[in-house]
């Protein structure tokens, strides 16, 4: 699946459910805009928007929303010569409508999407997925699952935040909706308004919680930026726009785009309109990846050589689609926006999916994008088929990167991505390039192991996954964890991985309790108002025979806020 309307293989879900900074938050409701009202980019130098703005009003044109610092204004107006006089304003440089349809009224009041009904009660048991083991994800969680530390934006339909298996990863401060092309930070903006948004997400970090699916980084944070608007789960330019500087004023790590922006799938230069569009998505990356944000896209689903561009018959599809002719200067955004990792899809066999885009310099990389199972809204599972399924693979080994490489700027990431991939041999006549680079696969298949492996085996870990309520401001609970097997004493460097599901963290006082009775403070209370604590501790336990149980001892300390100790693990 590759949502803007790009082959949406909407049938591809083959379950349904598996077991039972910058920019400031949407304003109040608004008049609603007119029937006829159109959306438009106006382009002009960065920081350099005052007087288009003056102009715009000057045009019968209302600004909706400014992202000033790369010099984009998004315009509503009803004229039909708005684009054509503005144009012509001193200091605009393009103009482009960004739909062939009218602003939906809906635009001058968001609802937020309701909160979905946890129907399906949580999973009992966590089979290992064929695409985890392709990519040596499994390998990669016994060295390193990922850091909190890190974030992946999911620019998509939005994510079902109440998920079992996405609760202890998701970031609700960071997360938001930029449908319509306007910043809504409220609480639950970012709720999904269709299937796929929360399905790419499983796919990054689903946690690893012996329960449902696991994600290739389930050690790192989701953030969710919906940028589908309900309904027609379409993803307009200023959509996309401002998901980009929201991804780097918030400062992502790594974001997934498994969608193009609508209306068209290919955007020419040589149109006006499209030429905006082109400039202004170009801008939004551009200042994504400057602010330290790796971007990564899906390539498409239509079984089309992005690098012999002849025709589109898809284009608009927010009205009437019409054929026409095209050039390689048309382009897909963000897919062929340069900086974005291009990610095509493989089957389990390692060939080209058949519906999987390509294109020499096109593709960067491949990974799994056929029959994955991940997340879905209500608490259940599903399997979807996609180049978008594909991307979120991509995007969760860039974050292994990145928690393995902290300061790695997005090229050095992009580097590593397409050193670390494993060669993929051509699979039919229409491939061409060599095993280490072809147009179907780039640069090859993605490799999570590859992007954690330090040379130094990692020692024996033992993991306790059953859920300990913590009482509210109550006596401290404990987990055990007994331990046999391991020589001697416990390390210098005992990693103690804890994944407590909480609603104020602040009130938690966590310990380690060796096996005599040694208590190791791993956390004291604290202020911190944050949901959550998912993170790595390291106890110099030289001291401590290591065969024996050991014990996770949570207290509340406070009051109102509760929680459970969701998984916790030793690793020698």
């Amino acid at each position: 699946m590759f949502l803007g309307s790009r082959a949406r293989l909407r049938t591809a879900v083959i379950a349904a459910a598996v077991g039972a900074g910058v920019l400031t938050a949407a304003t109040p409701a608004a008049a609603a805009p007119a029937a006829g009202t159109r959306a438009y980019l106006v382009i002009t130098a960065p920081g350099d928007t005052a007087a288009a703005k003056t102009a715009v009003g000057s045009n019968a044109g209302t600004v909706f929303s400014s992202y000033d610092a790369i010099g984009v204004i998004v315009a509503h107006s009803g004229a039909a010569d708005f684009a054509s006089k503005m144009r012509t304003v001193s200091g605009v440089q393009k103009v482009g409508a960004t739909r062939t349809s009218d602003v939906p009224a809906a635009a001058a009041n968001p609802a937020i999407p309701d909160a979905k009904p946890q129907t399906t009660p949580p999973a009992t048991s966590e089979p290992l997925q064929t695409d985890m083991t392709q990519i040596g994800a499994d390998r990669a969680w016994a060295v390193n699952p990922g850091s909190p530390n890190v974030t992946v934006g999911v620019l998509d339909t939005g994510v079902d935040d109440l998920h079992d298996d996405l609760k202890a990863n998701f970031d609700a401060a960071n997360s938001a909706s930029c449908a319509y092309g306007k910043l809504d930070t409220r609480a639950g903006s970012w709720r999904d308004v269709d299937t796929h948004g929360t399905h790419v997400a499983g796919t990054v970090a689903a946690a690893k919680n012996g329960r449902g699916a696991i994600g290739v980084a389930p050690g790192v944070k989701i953030a969710s930026v919906r940028i589908a608007e309900p309904v027609t789960t379409l993803f307009f330019p200023e959509n996309t726009i401002c998901a980009m500087v929201f991804a780097g004023d918030r400062g992502f790590e790594v974001t997934n785009n498994s969608y193009y922006t609508d209306p068209w799938l290919f955007n020419c230069p040589d149109n006006a309109d499209q030429d905006a569009i082109l400039e202004g998505v170009k801008r939004a990356v551009a200042y994504a990846e400057g602010k330290g944000v790796l971007n990564v896209a899906a390539a498409g689903n239509e079984n089309y050589n992005l690098a012999n561009k002849t025709r589109d018959t898809k284009s608009p599809n927010d009205s009437t689609a019409v054929q026409r002719n095209i050039t390689n200067a048309c382009l897909s955004v963000p897919t062929e926006v340069a900086g974005v990792v291009t990610v095509a899809s493989i089957t389990s066999a390692n060939g080209k999916s058949a519906f999987s885009n390509y294109g020499t310099d096109k593709v960067h990389i491949a990974a799994p994008g056929n029959q994955v199972y991940s997340t879905v809204p209500g608490g259940g599972y599903g399997r979807k088929d996609g180049t978008s399924m594909a991307s979120p693979h991509v995007a969760g080994v860039a974050a292994l990167l990145k928690s393995v490489n902290p300061t790695a700027t997005p090229a050095q990431l992009r580097q590593l991505l397409a050193t670390q991939a494993d060669d993929l041999n051509c699979t039919d006549s229409r491939c061409s390039g060599t095993t280490a680079k072809n147009n179907f696969f780039g640069e090859g298949r993605v490799d999570a192991f590859a992007a954690v492996d330090t040379g130094t085996p990692p020692g024996p870990s033992f993991e306790n996954t059953a859920d300990v309520a913590i009482p509210d401001a109550g006596a401290a609970v404990t987990s055990p964890i007994t331990v046999s097997g391991v020589t001697g004493n416990a390390p210098a460097t005992l990693k103690v991985d804890v994944n407590i599901v909480h609603t104020y963290r602040g009130d938690l006082v966590i310990d380690l309790i060796a096996p005599d009775g040694t208590a190791y403070r791993l956390k004291a209370s604290s202020g911190d108002s944050a949901d959550n604590i998912v993170t790595t501790y390291t106890v110099n336990a030289s001291s401590e025979v290591a065969n024996g149980v050991w014990n996770l001892k949570v207290q509340d300390v406070a009051r109102v806020d509760t929680g459970y100790i969701n998984s916790w693990k030793l690793t020698f």
